[in-house]
């Protein structure tokens, strides 16, 4: 059900990019009841020129290793949820890859069920 893209500035090893997606699933199958299995995610790197994320908004210091986190999943999740969700992967990603938890850019877009085909043609969840 969640559709995951991450964006990162380039150059970053296999290694890396693979545990961050490991971070998101895990934060997403133990704090917003993702089913195990549904793992769907695009990891894509950026030069420096195509990759903005400003470095002060908000008054959060950012430096140019900002991630940013893209999910789109069904609605339905209360805010609590999607604090503790927010919370379990910057502290996940810091404590796996040295991530600073300024970093993370998390954006959560939520869609109807009737919105997702998981292969042949068909609304699986209609």
């Amino acid at each position: 059900m969640p559709l995951v893209r991450i964006d990162l500035a380039e150059g970053q090893s296999p290694e890396y990019r693979s545990a961050i997606t490991e971070e998101v699933y895990k934060a997403m199958t133990t704090t917003l009841n993702v089913p195990a299995n549904d793992r769907f995610m695009v990891v894509s790197e950026h030069k420096p020129g195509d990759f903005v994320a400003d470095p002060t908004y908000l008054g959060i210091e950012r430096s140019a290793q900002c991630v940013i986190v893209q999910i789109t999943l069904n609605a339905g999740r209360d805010v609590d949820m999607k604090r503790t969700f927010y919370k379990a992967l910057a502290d996940g990603l810091h404590a796996r890859i040295g991530l600073r938890r300024e970093d993370l850019f998390v954006s959560l877009v939520e869609v109807a069920k009737e919105n997702w085909s998981f292969g042949n043609g068909l609304a699986q969840y209609t």
